[in-house]
């Protein structure tokens, strides 16, 4: 038998229960479901009006992630619960979330035959993150609530936010102070030391934040120093080799004293000189042509005299015929310009005179410079131009001594500070390790691990480090008489979970949006109960979304979610929808694997939601 992707519907669970439906008690009499609920569960939906100052994560569309073709969900100002059957998809809510906040996806979330999935989600009272925002030119509807969509396909992703396409990594700068996920695979996060070092910092407050925040940045500059002092100290040789050779280039081309073209303008004068009988030969020719023979020979008068008689003739032709006026104007002028070039070629004829000497310095100046055109550049003007490059590199490196003996004093000035700012890290810390180890301890009292111990433990690095003057683990003893030893090797799934939730109790930002995902695995009814009132107290200050398989997590939540599936042996389909009054009593009911349509499960599951409606 084939099997279809699961698709969503928007058909309420209501119409499947029924608001009215009845069932049988154990003695055989009807018992109506709403009769149940208005007896014995009185209402617990506080106002949806939004906290002052709090962010929410208001609603969100989901589109083709995993099983889910289509599905849209709604949360409450304070605690919502997502809930349903194994495998109806729960976990594809918690990845639509994750891919509105930032996460990294591939191909494989887009629902299979699609060609894309999209999560678009509406943030309401983002001034937390107005900065970023406005850097990024997004806009806002209504003010204070801002649009982010994701969309991922074959090969790319693209995030949206507030109108303007970002990178991803803007996207999850930008969301992640605004909301959290929390998942089972996040509680590995417990056992990394830079992940200690930080919930330390966040119990540690606004002071260490901002002297964090100083020491990071001289830290920073501070390397950056380092590296080019001992980028300066380790090439001193180097260094060295090339000053001896730029000093050297500089001195020999000092020496010849080029200057910009000379080079061309000897290799024009060479020419001449070594052409000059040439010259002479077709100079005389040109003269000969021109002014006729040297001794007035009447029968050689050359063009100018020719030119001559034919301007006579013409003008005396003018006298005569009024009509050749334009001709003899163009005789007058052809005459002059000729008698010009005739006394021109002559004056150039007159100074052709050989100069073997001139031709000697020629040829031994541009063998001169031919030495410096073979080292420094093809031509003498590159070579003017590396000479000015080599003087910049000179006085530059001449100056290599006085630079790392002003980059070593700045490092050394700059080191005290950080050890300044290193003592009161250690100090905030130290201060923030007991306090929260306290207030953790507590939560998990109330979570049914009285005797846990919980200890942040600070070990001094052998020098300073980019976050301080010491490395932090987290050390858990789960029973008494047991030694402390790192969280991630003594804990159980369980009781991670809980430790999980004691620190984000007590590390609480109000405010801010938190996702759990299973965050009740491993555990049972009773310490699900108090996870599930630990989850409405932080839902106080702070919304709160949480996956749970647990009915003793659900009772709490202001406002819950169902994911239901059905088969009809071709489609898998699922259902999404919102539960209030008698419905949200039979998926208690369900939850705690009782039969909907018993009486006493009913019952046992509306005194469950009365019992958490008064904690």
């Amino acid at each position: 038998m084939r099997k279809e992707p699961l698709i969503f519907s928007a058909q309420p669970l209501e119409r499947r229960i029924g608001r009215s439906s009845s069932t049988t008690s154990c003695n055989g009499r009807p018992v109506h479901l709403q009769d149940v609920v208005e007896e014995s569960h009185p209402a617990r939906r506080p106002s949806d009006v939004r906290r002052e100052n709090q962010c929410i994560l208001n609603d969100i569309r989901i589109n083709n992630v995993g099983v889910i073709a289509e599905a849209a969900l709604q949360f409450a100002p304070g605690l919502t619960a997502v809930t349903g059957e194994t495998g109806a998809g729960k976990t594809m809510v918690v990845t639509g979330l994750g891919l509105l906040l930032g996460e990294r996806a591939d191909a494989s979330v887009v629902r299979h035959g699609e060609q894309r999935s999209l999560v678009e989600g509406r943030f309401i009272g983002v001034t937390a993150v107005a900065e970023l925002l406005t850097g990024i030119g997004a806009l806002l509807d209504d003010g204070d609530e801002l649009l982010v969509s994701r969309q991922v396909q074959a090969g790319r992703s693209r995030a949206v936010v507030g109108g303007v396409q970002t990178p991803v990594a803007t996207l999850n700068a930008i969301v992640s102070d605004l909301a959290t996920i929390h998942g089972q695979s996040e509680q590995l996060l417990l056992a990394s030391s830079a992940s200690h070092r930080e919930m330390l910092d966040r119990a540690a407050g606004e002071r260490l934040t901002l002297t964090l925040r100083e020491y990071r940045q001289l830290y920073q500059e501070r390397a950056v120093l380092q590296a080019e002092l001992h980028e300066l100290r380790g090439n001193a040789r180097e260094r060295a080799r090339e000053l001896d050779l730029l000093q050297f280039g500089l001195a020999e081309i000092s020496a010849l004293r080029p200057t910009a073209g000379e080079d061309v303008s000897l290799a024009a004068e060479a020419q001449r000189l070594q052409a000059m009988d040439d010259l002479r030969l077709l100079a005389t020719d040109a003269n000969h042509a021109l002014s006729g023979a040297d001794d007035g020979d009447w029968s050689d008068p050359g063009a100018v005299g020719s030119v001559g008689r034919a301007k006579k003739a013409i003008l005396q032709l003018a006298t005569l015929d009024p009509g050749a006026t334009a001709l003899a104007a163009a005789v007058t002028e052809v005459a002059e310009l000729l008698n010009d070039l005739a006394a021109e070629v002559a004056s150039y004829l007159s100074n052709l005179e050989a100069d073997p000497i001139r031709l000697e310095f020629t040829a031994a100046r541009r063998a001169e410079l031919a030495t410096l055109t073979k080292k420094y550049g093809a031509t003498v003007d590159e070579v003017l131009a590396w000479e000015v490059s080599a003087a910049k590199q000179v006085l530059t490196l001449g100056t290599s001594d006085e630079r790392s003996a002003a980059i070593e004093a700045e490092v050394m000035a700059l080191g005290v500070r950080l050890a300044e700012l290193a003592a009161t890290l250690s100090v905030e810390r130290t201060t923030a390790a007991q306090r929260l180890a306290a207030a953790v301890a507590t939560e998990l009292t109330g979570l049914a691990m009285p005797h846990a111990q919980l200890r942040f433990v600070l070990t001094a690095l052998p020098e300073l480090g980019p976050y301080g003057a010491e490395n932090v683990q987290l050390l858990f003893s789960a029973n008494p008489g047991s030694e402390l030893a790192p969280l991630a090797k003594v804990a159980s799934g369980g009781e991670l979970s809980r430790i999980r939730l004691a620190l984000e109790v007590a590390l609480a930002i109000p405010g801010n949006t938190f996702v759990f995902d299973e965050i009740d695995a491993g555990v049972g009814g009773a310490v699900g109960f108090e996870i599930g009132a630990r989850l409405a107290r932080l839902a106080r200050t702070s919304q709160v979304i949480v996956v749970t398989h647990l009915a003793q997590v659900a009772v709490f939540a202001d406002r819950q979610w169902v994911i239901t599936k059905a088969d009809d042996g071709e489609v898998t389909t699922s259902d999404i929808t919102e539960v209030v009054g008698a419905a949200r009593v039979a998926e208690i009911a369900r939850m705690m694997g009782g039969d909907t349509n018993s009486a006493a499960a009913l019952t046992h599951a509306s005194e469950l939601l009365a019992r958490a409606a008064k904690r």
